[in-house]
């Protein structure tokens, strides 16, 4: 046999063998393709059954929270008010009056310092409330019961009974003040006490709160920590408070940081129901400013450019936590 043939021999054996190997490889490609298209189907079912599911929450979402927000950033930029028929379009104009407002500096002070009162008094009193009952032996669910009652009290029905205790002639306080021959004062008529009264009021309301939670990370803290600080020769109290109790607290203590300043500045019962903001605007807060702005003057308008300047004043501080005090945080 010649070499041509033999060379001829094998191109037709290599024809063959592509020709049947290409309708194999296409039935192989198939047959993953096919197997596929089950799986596509039910992924996509999948996605479909989520969304249904996700639907009524995304629509309470957008009704309740969306819709409103975007009301309000339209109404800011305009001059409405309250039953009007004519509304005009004014741009940035009262957030140009609100710069220029006294009121508004003075709501925005009082807001801060508020919760500059509230805010470590309610975390400081519900951290030592927490230590004691969980060093006690006796009577534990009653302290925690009776400690958390303030936080589940209507604070608008508590800020009436204060308002007695706080009376300028038969008020509990002043009786008891008197007792140690201290004169009467008119707490809540007087410029200089009558915010700081306002935040003791504050701080009876949500220490409980803070305690309650402390308790939850007290007891989630080894046991092995404390008897391993002892073997190594730490003593009892406050250095074991230093080095074991405080920074294993510090997840929670960041949590009730946050709801802490956050209900701090929505403050508005007690105000509404003591003072009004007075005396002399010296009570007058962010969220009694925008209800005074909407309801009673009906600027809609700039009451909603007051509600922006809130919502970033609470966003500044989720910011800040998520920034700043997250990172300080020892996570177990």
């Amino acid at each position: 046999m010649t070499d041509h043939a033999i060379t001829d021999r094998a191109i037709t054996n290599r024809a063959m063998t592509d020709r049947t190997a290409l309708p194999a490889a296409a039935a192989g490609n198939a047959r993953p393709a096919k197997a596929r298209a089950p799986a596509r189907k039910a992924a996509r079912r999948q996605a479909r059954t989520a969304y249904a599911l996700l639907a009524p929450a995304l629509l309470l979402m957008a009704g309740l929270l969306i819709l409103p927000l975007a009301a309000i950033f339209a109404l800011a930029l305009t001059d409405y008010q309250l039953g009007a028929q004519a509304i005009a379009f004014i741009g940035i104009d009262n957030f140009k009056a609100l710069a220029v407002d006294p009121v508004f500096w003075q709501a925005l002070g009082n807001t801060l310092l508020y919760a500059a009162m509230v805010v470590p008094g309610s975390i400081g009193l519900g951290l030592v409330a927490a230590l004691l009952i969980e060093s006690g032996t006796s009577l534990r669910s009653f302290y925690r019961a009776a400690l958390f009652l303030p936080v589940m009290a209507t604070l608008i029905a508590m800020a009436i009974v204060w308002e007695f205790m706080l009376h300028p002639t038969f008020g509990l306080v002043n009786a008891m003040l008197g007792v140690f021959g201290i004169a009467p004062h008119n707490w809540l008529l007087d410029k200089a006490t009558a915010l700081p009264v306002l935040a003791v009021i504050g701080i009876w309301q949500q220490f409980g709160f803070a305690m309650v939670l402390f308790l939850a990370g007290l007891v989630s803290i080894p046991r092995q920590l404390y008897e391993a600080a002892a073997l190594d020769g730490v003593p009892g109290g406050w250095e074991r408070f230093r080095l074991i109790t405080w920074p294993l607290l510090g997840p929670v203590s960041l949590f009730i940081l946050v709801i802490s300043a956050t209900r701090a500045f929505q403050v508005f019962d007690v105000v509404y129901a003591l003072t009004k903001g007075g005396p002399s605007k010296s009570t007058e807060v962010m969220l009694y400013s925008i209800y005074t702005e909407g309801f009673e003057f009906f600027r809609t308008g700039y009451a909603s450019a007051l509600t922006i300047v809130f919502i970033v004043l609470i966003l500044a501080v989720t910011l800040i936590k998520k920034t700043v005090l997250e990172k300080r945080v020892h996570y177990a």
